[in-house]
């Protein structure tokens, strides 16, 4: 089960003024669950996006970038789980822009005035046909308060629905912010198989909305990890209907920090729950690396700690082999690391100080820490000022059995 994660009540995902969400059963990959979603914008909304670096990136992704280039005025989301329309070449592009073509007929808008997504299967051909199918469904359910039937319905192998909603002033102006994600596995930066939707009624501008966007994936979405893969269709949308009332935000306004941070809170909360529905999951763990002397060195020791297979299934057995850790900072590629000066904390104890276990630590402390289900792992370098902190989870039983059952 998630770790300390329940799906949110339909009423906490409150309505963003303009936005529409629809679902349909489509029969995608699996008979009888929601696996369609379109979302509509009202003219003169802005869309932001952040996406995979895989080489491979899906062809709903290369499609993605190129229409929002192509236009100021996305009208639509499409979404299909159950098939991920990754590594399908040119025909994988042709069925996007079908898909693209069809959705934009039924509404009246131009083709690049949608942007597809999809999740699943990774080298399998989409079936287009039951997309296209669920179509007209999905836009007969079209309500703005459809945001749970749009969460569950971007599921793969999440087990339980991820949204939460915002609330607040500026200008005077009540302004929402509400958000989706899925992701359960094949989660690393840049960012992780997830995709995330984030839509507020705020009025602010392109560029405004392209630099909130940039800085709220660096402060969540890539700032977790499940298992270190790095999946080609991720996606990160934000959307700003402009109907709020407020006066147009820009990247010099009083309350662009407000947005800002509003936004940036929501992508916390969506990328952690992630981690906290990943793949088997029985532990989510913060891991803080303090004292570097750049952000680079702080990421490159707090990813060795949360990729380590030993130390992940250590946390799973609540199992106080906390040489694995150092050991993960030893070869986290700080050429240059004093091994002397750093200490290593678990929860609020000390274990390892001066090059070894701390002389105050004791086993039975790190045991009884490690059987809680959030755990912190702080780390202090002692070299400098700057920080980071990344979210992951354990290894399970359970992790092998869902990756090896998941095309049956």
């Amino acid at each position: 089960m998630p770790v300390k994660l329940t799906a949110p009540k339909a009423e906490c995902l409150l309505p963003v003024n303009g936005v529409k969400l629809g679902f349909a059963k489509a029969h995608v990959r699996k008979p009888d669950r929601k696996d369609v979603l379109v979302m509509t914008l009202p003219e003169n909304s802005r869309v932001a996006g952040v996406f995979t670096q895989n080489r491979f990136c899906a062809a709903p992704v290369i499609l993605c970038k190129t229409h929002l280039n192509e236009t100021a005025g996305i009208r639509a989301l499409l979404v299909n789980t159950g098939c991920a329309n990754a590594g399908t070449g040119e025909d994988g592009l042709k069925r996007a822009k079908q898909s693209c073509d069809a959705l934009s007929a039924l509404l009246n808008i131009a083709p690049n005035q949608v942007l597809p997504f999809s999740t699943g299967v990774i080298l399998e051909p989409l079936p287009v046909d039951k997309v296209i199918a669920g179509m007209p469904a999905a836009i007969e359910n079209l309500t703005e308060d459809n945001w749970l039937n749009a969460a569950e319905a971007i599921m793969t192998t999440d087990i339980v629905a991820k949204g939460t909603s915002r609330q607040i002033q500026l200008n005077g102006k009540k302004v929402t912010i509400t958000g989706i994600s899925k992701g359960s596995g094949m989660i690393h930066p840049n960012m992780a198989t997830m995709l995330g939707y984030i839509a507020t009624d705020a009025a602010v501008s392109q560029s405004a909305l392209e630099a909130i966007i940039q800085y709220a994936v660096n402060k969540s979405f890539n700032c977790i990890t499940v298992d270190g893969d790095t999946s080609t269709n991720d996606s990160l949308i934000m959307m700003a209907t402009n109907l709020a009332g407020n006066a147009e935000i820009t990247e010099t306004s009083a309350d662009f920090i407000v947005l800002r941070d509003a936004l940036t809170d929501v992508a916390i909360e969506l990328a952690q729950a992630i981690v906290r529905d990943g793949e088997g999951a029985t532990k989510f763990m913060t891991v803080t690396v303090e004292g570097g002397k750049d952000e680079a060195e702080c990421r490159k020791v707090a990813y060795a700690i949360a990729h380590s297979p030993l130390i992940k299934t250590a946390f799973f057995a609540s199992d106080p082999n906390l040489g694995r850790i150092l050991a993960a900072i030893g070869y986290a590629g700080i050429d240059d690391l004093d091994v002397d000066k750093l200490d290593l904390y678990l929860g609020d104890v000390l274990v390892a100080e001066k090059g070894g276990r701390a002389v105050s630590y004791k086993e039975e402390q790190g045991a009884a820490i490690m059987k809680e289900s959030d755990i912190l792992v702080r780390v202090v370098l002692n070299r400098g000022s700057e920080n980071i902190t990344i979210w992951t989870c354990d290894f399970s039983y359970d992790y092998v059995k869902i990756n090896a059952d998941y095309r049956s």
